[in-house]
């Protein structure tokens, strides 16, 4: 970057020219002389050189103090390793000051030498200040210590030096003394407190990844159901969470606080459930969260706060892959209205809700558009995307257009802690060109003040927060910075020559880009949206799964979904799949095929509520798919009922149902919202219509029955009748018979009215047919098991 220039006027005293000269002319000595005698031993070149070789490898593992002032001592401690295959013999480990750099970008070619070039390196400061190792064994490590006043350290002018630490020794093959390895640093030397000091302003990020599902406990509480139980583990003491919290509020930091995370805490602090494959077991680490938050509560306290919109979402993923899915920006303004009451309500402090912070400070116009779509006019974005072709470091505040300002955050300092801090030697490292540019910035014009900001990694580790902390504590002296929060920063007068215009697009990194959600990932989300629209509109209580829905919605699009899309699909995945095991409590019943005989009857359809709430605005809607042989409710095609069932019970709606012509009939049942939106799959079933029903048939047999046995008696008594006329007309069976055919006569003249009684009495012996819309072959199907005693969520 054009900052590069850097000061000026930073290179070597007359003096310590002229001792670097004279050393070069008495290390030259030794090189002639072999030279001379041609064919001189080896041994002849007996001055020690970098010979490129990285035999050995040198860790610095403390370097005490880092900025260190006038009667200070400078230790130095680490460990040499012999990585060669071979013994070395005579190892000497020393301490050599090279020369003040000129600036931000000599600092930076430093840092970017291989510790095997030896260009630039000097002689060691030698005498009693070095360490002897007088053999070191292939693979073997060794630790040292060395201590140096500083004033042996030739520091004559204030400026950032380079100090390296070197082993030199003898091997097998080389049996002369020659440089083994070496490792680069940075001693930053100002003693005394500049007249203008740097306004440093450091960001302090408490964000997480999502933890919470959309599940809850069908209790009064709604106890919330965790993915998993890993954020105990961040809370927990030693955790990386817990340590942000402990090193932050001892350093004067802002605070950039995703509210997600704390709503998360909070709702560990009571019962909570996690979990466990298909089932789901109890929280247990209520305690872990309660101590969390208490001593987060405890370390905002006075300081400012910076809320992001809830769940932290991902600005350019949505400027560049969700803009054109409907509906995908829309979420973005209610994140941030509840980002401030979430953080107030629960850490009991005012937030800032308006700034935004896009990945890495990556900006273009579309997404610096999202941003301010959030309400936002304040954007943490840095110096690698807004670029200055200046000789210094400008201020951080620039405004972009549109009552906008960006925040421009410093890319040296802000990435400096991004590698791997687990061991001390990197942690060193890190924390001295940290020291070193910052002081660099301060130098380039003293007599003009600077404010800077430091963005750092959104989920730093454990070892990288220690880092940060670390290099913030040691500019506690204020010789060259002074704290300052980010709202000051973002208030202070921009420079006149800085830039303010916005990368375009096609400036983007490619490997932010390849990081981004897709547009598929945003078309679910809707999807998902749609379908808790449809499910609210019917719920007696839609605030139940208003929340636990919404922030699931908002968690979809998160930030920290980035580098992980597979598990990004699978929680969105997760969020609808129970929204659609939700929706379907509330159901048709199927039927099996119903018989409709005669030409009115009733069509029951049975509605099912498996809730523990009610469920209203619902509409049921039949239809004949044949109106011409079976009309609905006056002739209709189509028929409707209002629907409003209670938690846990079920509702048989009746239609009533005319039949025109006999044969089948497809019959569709659907449920609707009261605007029109269909809630749920279709639930078809056949009628056969009948114009003769089963009772008029069994009616008409009896009487045709009825008909046949009175023929069959009128038939036998005019047998009997014409039995006896022939025994009258017989003289010899007058006398033994005349008594029978009597009592026979007799009997048959006691029931004149016999025929007609068998009718009556037939007819009023046949049964009532109840309703012949409604047979009881097919209300048995219709009836479904008794509802279960809750929901899977009670909303």
């Amino acid at each position: 970057m054009a900052e590069a220039a850097d000061f000026q006027g930073m290179g070597p005293s007359p003096a310590r020219r002229w001792l670097r000269r004279t050393a070069s002319v008495i290390m030259g000595v030794p090189l002639l002389a072999s030279l001379l005698a041609g064919t001189a031993a080896p041994t002849a070149q007996a001055a020690p050189r970098a010979t490129g070789s990285r035999t050995v490898d040198v860790a610095l593992d403390t370097l005490a103090p880092s900025a260190p002032v006038k009667g200070d001592t400078l230790t130095v401690s680490g460990t040499v390793t012999n990585k060669g295959k071979t013994t070395i013999t005579d190892a000497q480990v020393d301490l050599r000051v090279g020369p003040r750099l000129a600036g931000r970008t000599a600092i930076d070619d430093a840092a970017a030498r291989s510790g095997s070039s030896p260009s630039g390196d000097v002689a060691p400061v030698g005498g009693k200040y070095k360490v002897a190792f007088p053999k070191l064994a292939a693979g073997i490590s060794q630790d040292f210590a060395l201590s140096v006043p500083v004033d042996k350290l030739g520091l004559d002018e204030n400026g950032v030096y380079q100090l390296g630490v070197s082993v030199t020794g003898r091997t097998a093959a080389t049996p002369y003394d020659q440089v083994l390895g070496i490792q680069r640093t940075f001693l930053p030397w100002q003693p005394d407190a500049t007249d203008q000091k740097t306004q440093l302003t450091a960001l302090w990020p408490l964000i997480s990844s999502a933890h919470l599902s959309a599940e809850t406990g069908s209790d009064d509480q709604q106890t919330p159901v965790f993915e998993s139980d890993d954020l105990a583990e961040e809370l927990a003491p030693g955790g990386r969470l817990e340590q942000m919290v402990s090193l932050g509020s001892q350093l004067p930091v802002t605070w950039v606080i995703d509210p997600d995370l704390i709503a998360t805490a909070d709702a560990m602090t009571r019962n909570y459930s996690v979990r466990d494959g298909d089932s789901v077991v109890p929280g247990k680490n209520q305690a872990v969260a309660t101590q969390w938050l208490n001593t987060l509560e405890k370390a905002v306290k006075g300081s400012k706060v910076i809320a992001l919109p809830f769940a932290d979402p991902d600005l350019a993923s949505l400027a560049h892959r969700g803009k054109d899915v409907s509906g995908a920006l829309s979420h973005l303004q209610p994140a941030t209205d509840v980002a401030g009451k979430t953080v107030e309500t629960i850490l009991h402090v005012q937030p800032s809700v308006d700034f935004a912070w896009p990945v890495d400070g990556a900006i273009d116009p579309s997404i610096v558009d999202v941003a301010t779509s959030a309400g936002a006019h304040k954007v943490i974005t840095r110096s690698d995307s807004l670029q200055d072709n200046l000789s210094y470091t400008p201020n951080a505040a620039r405004p972009i257009g549109g009552g906008t300002t960006a925040v421009v955050a410093d890319t040296r300092l802000s990435t400096a802690f991004q590698s791997d801090m687990t061991a001390a030697g990197n942690s060193t490292l890190a924390v001295q060109k940290f020291l070193a540019q910052s002081l660099a910035v301060t130098l380039q014009d003293p007599d003009d003040q600077r404010s800077i900001v430091v963005a750092p990694q959104r989920m730093p580790t454990v070892t990288q927060a220690q880092s940060m902390a670390r290099a913030l504590r040691e500019l506690d002296s204020e010789r060259w910075t002074q704290p300052a929060d980010l709202i000051a920063a973002a208030a202070v007068q921009p420079d006149a020559d800085a830039t303010t215009k916005v990368p375009s697009t096609s400036r983007y990194p490619s490997k932010l880009r390849a990081q981004e959600l897709p547009t598929e990932a945003f078309q679910s989300i809707k999807e998902t949206e749609e379908r808790l629209d449809n499910f609210k509109a019917i719920l007696s209580s839609p605030d139940r799964v208003a929340a636990p829905f919404g922030n699931a919605v908002s968690r979809a699009m998160s930030t920290s979904w980035r580098g992980s899309p597979a598990e990004a699909a699978q929680y969105r995945d997760s969020v609808d799949d129970y929204l659609v095991g939700l929706t379907s409590e509330v159901q048709l019943i199927p039927k099996s095929v119903l018989t409709l005989s005669g030409r009115s009857a009733t069509i029951p359809v049975t509605v099912q509520n498996k809730l523990l709430q009610g469920v209203q605005d619902l509409v049921l809607r039949l239809k004949s798919d044949n109106p011409t042989r079976l009309k609905l409710d006056d002739d209709q095609a189509v028929a409707e009922r209002p629907i409003r069932i209670d938690g846990g019970h079920s509702q048989s709606v009746k239609f009533t149902g005319a039949g025109n012509a006999n044969g089948p009939v497809q019959v569709t049942a659907q449920l609707y919202t009261v605007d029109g939106t269909p809630y749920g799959g279709p639930m078809t079933f056949q009628v056969k219509v009948s114009e003769i029903t089963p009772t008029v048939m069994l009616v008409i047999a009896g009487g045709v029955l009825l008909l046949v046995l009175a023929g069959v008696k009128m038939y036998s008594q005019r047998k009997r009748a014409v039995a006896r006329k022939a025994a009258a007309a017989s003289p010899g069976d007058a006398a033994g018979g005349a008594p029978g055919a009597e009592a026979d006569d007799s009997s048959d003249e006691q029931n004149p009215h016999d025929t007609e009684d068998t009718t009556d009495a037939a007819a009023s012996e046949g049964t009532d047919p109840g309703q012949p819309s409604d047979p009881t072959p097919d209300t048995g199907p219709e009836s479904a098991d008794a509802s279960g005693t809750g929901e899977k969520v009670d909303r």
